[in-house]
């Protein structure tokens, strides 16, 4: 998005403060966002005669660093808002502390570290529980001034790592390098000794071994031995592996709204294939991935079957049926809009789901002519769009989907600078789903449509039958922030003119993503996505092809940097028509600075094309930027800044997104 620079919709944006207003159509308590934590105060509340606010402060001698794992630790810190009502009760709130702050240093692997908390200027040591002169200072600043209290850590010498072993656990010995990689435990003599290193050491055997179909593993916590005087520590691991293990007998409980051979339908695991604890979480998402499903958990039996395999449990639980909702919404470019929808998850009984939805918003202008003020707006700068969709999940409890889609729409698609098309239309689709397992999908159905379009070449009155065909792979690990995997689907759609077609062509799309981290843990992860489509036997001018069927790219999930869908041949009249093909793709490193946070630098090229297939030497469009995301627990919030690299006379010099997950 980009600021506006008409007057009016400045003024506009001023006063929607709230750019975005959503919910779920029930009242619901307010609510307040502490954005990245940046809004948190380390200052106390008032003094007060009810109660004993604290100033806290800490001092660290030594390692400073370890700084921010005491705050992370400390009950004192997290309840600094919440004063106690005395002396008494701070006593006891500081003594509380001194456990996680030990841990947390020896978890930075000091184990020699030392704390003490001073109340009032009074020094509190571990496990004094009872320090009256502790308690006679806190009460003596009530009403007053905040108590001070500060925690003094002294970290002694960092302890560092000496002998690491990983042992079977029945035999002593250690595992063959091809059972057990020795990068596995990612801990190396002279590394710091943490204790938070060597937990996470210890669940990464045991996710290796699980990952390898031993679901029965087990590993205790080691017990390492510390050298204080040579301040060093050696670590055995031990592990028992237990037996080679594969898929046992599913057992299903629930669902009650709806028949569970519709959930079945939905499990793709084989008795007796190798256990993998992905596949069950594939499975997991699978099941939920039915609108009528609440939630599914996956539990695992504790022993073998007489078989050797390992039974599996799935709970399923129902989701509510009804379900309504609103969005309203102001862009500085694309003006107000507003959204309601409506939903129901089990219409007959059979996990039916039937969603209606209406959309309200500004069309944007593409006759060159720009919205000046309020009274400029006319009834033809609305748009509108009414979609409902139908999905019967399992028929017949098999893995046969039907599915209905129908879509009413008024529009305009382009911009006031390079122009675009108007465009009435309805129709819809009706099709069979097959689902071959939780990755691949194909659907075959028909397709039917009438409208009409307009633009600076033709106005085109059609109608439109198709058959269209679609296959789709998706083996990646995350919905919103794939770190590993690949994402593929195709389409093709005949629109023959012996089904009702007024203008006959077959239209082609594909398109591709796949995903490679550098590390486990997903810190480094190269991310490339492609797509190209065109006609296959097209008519012989371009007049003759509703402007909507036309390749126009540009704008966010395709060249970054550019307007929405301006990226096309142009007319006579130096206004975009559209092309007969397309291609975009993107390439980007998504990099994490620290857990939470991450950069992205990106690079994207593409085009439309007035040839009937792709002209990677034509005029391609390319930009580049850098993006910033911060990752949450419903996915990352992304921000991308985007230049255009060879911008034509009217195109922005940067352009700012902001995307709940990544970009693609």
């Amino acid at each position: 998005m980009r600021l506006g620079r008409s007057p009016w919709r400045q003024k506009l944006a001023a006063a929607l403060v709230l750019v975005a207003i959503s919910g779920a159509g029930l009242p619901h308590p307010a609510m307040a966002f502490d954005f990245f934590g940046l809004f948190g105060s380390d200052d106390p509340p008032a003094p007060s005669p009810a109660a004993l606010p604290y100033a806290l402060s800490f001092e660290v001698r030594g390692d400073e660093d370890v700084e921010t794992r005491l705050r992370d630790a400390s009950n004192l810190y997290r309840l600094r808002q919440d004063a106690p009502p005395d002396g008494d009760t701070l006593l006891q709130r500081a003594n509380a502390d001194f456990g996680p702050l030990i841990d947390a240093l020896w978890g930075a692997g000091y184990y020699d570290a030392t704390v003490a908390i001073e109340i009032a200027g009074v020094r509190v040591q571990i496990g004094q529980f009872q320090n009256p002169a502790a308690v006679r200072a806190a009460n003596g600043l009530r009403n007053r001034a905040p108590v001070p209290v500060k925690i003094v850590a002294e970290t002694g010498p960092l302890f560092r790592l000496r002998k690491i072993e990983v042992l079977d656990q029945a035999t002593r010995a250690p595992f063959p390098p091809e059972e057990l990689p020795p990068y596995l435990l990612r801990l190396k003599p002279g590394d710091p000794a943490e204790s938070a290193s060597i937990r996470a050491a210890t669940a990464r055997l045991v996710d290796h071994f699980r990952r390898r179909s031993y679901p029965l593993v087990k590993s205790p916590p080691p017990a390492p031995v510390v050298d204080h005087a040579a301040d060093s520590m050696d670590v055995t691991f031990l592990v028992d592996p237990g037996p080679k293990a594969g898929i046992g007998e599913v057992a299903l409980s629930g669902p009650k709204g709806f028949d569970p051979s519709i959930v079945r339908s939905f499990i793709y695991l084989e008795e007796g294939e190798p256990y993998s604890p992905e596949r069950l979480d594939s499975t997991r998402k699978t099941i939920g991935s039915i609108p009528a499903v609440g939630s599914v958990r996956i539990r695992e039996g504790d022993q073998l079957d007489r078989n050797g395999n390992l039974p599996i449990f799935v709970d399923v639980t129902d989701r509510a049926l009804n379900a309504a909702g609103y969005a309203l919404g102001y862009s500085t470019i694309d003006g107000p809009n507003g959204r309601v929808y409506y939903e129901h998850r089990n219409l007959f009984g059979g996990a039916e789901r039937l969603r209606l939805q209406a959309d309200l918003f500004q069309a944007p202008r593409n006759s060159g002519r720009p919205i000046k003020n309020i009274g400029d707006f006319t009834t033809s700068d609305a748009g509108g769009r009414a979609t409902f969709s139908f999905l019967k999940p399992a028929i017949d409890g098999t893995r046969f989907d039907f599915l209905v889609d129908g879509l009413a729409e008024r529009n305009r698609i382009g911009s006031v600078r390079f122009g675009g098309y108007t465009v009435r239309l309805g129709g819809g689709t009706a099709a069979l789903r097959y689902r071959v397992d939780e990755t691949l999908s194909a659907t075959l159905g028909i397709k039917g449509e009438r409208g009409r379009t307009s633009d600076s070449v033709s106005n085109v009155d059609y109608t439109l039958v198709g058959v269209p065909l679609t296959m789709q792979f998706d083996n990646t690990d995350s919905p919103l922030d794939p770190k590993r995997g690949v994402r593929v689907s195709a389409a093709v759609t005949p629109y023959p003119a012996f089904m009702g077609s007024s203008v006959a062509f077959t239209q082609a799309t594909a398109a591709a993503s796949a995903y490679y981290s550098f590390d486990e843990e997903g810190r480094v992860v190269l991310a490339a996505r492609g797509r190209v489509g065109g006609f296959l036997d097209e008519p012989d001018r371009l007049q003759l092809i509703p402007s909507n069927y036309r390749y126009f790219v540009g704008g966010a999930g395709s060249i970054r940097g550019y307007r929405f869908q301006s990226v096309s041949p142009f007319g006579p009249t130096g206004r975009i028509v559209g092309g007969r093909s397309m291609f975009d793709a993107s390439l980007e490193a998504r990099i994490k600075v620290t857990d939470t946070i991450g950069i992205v630098p990106f690079f994207d090229a593409g085009g439309a094309y007035a040839s009937q297939f792709p002209d990677f030497f034509g005029d391609t469009r390319m930009s580049a930027g850098l993006g910033v995301f911060y990752v949450t627990a419903i996915g990352p919030i992304r921000l991308d800044v985007a230049a255009p690299l060879n911008p034509r006379r009217g195109d922005n010099a940067v352009v700012l997104y902001v995307n709940i997950g990544q970009a693609f």
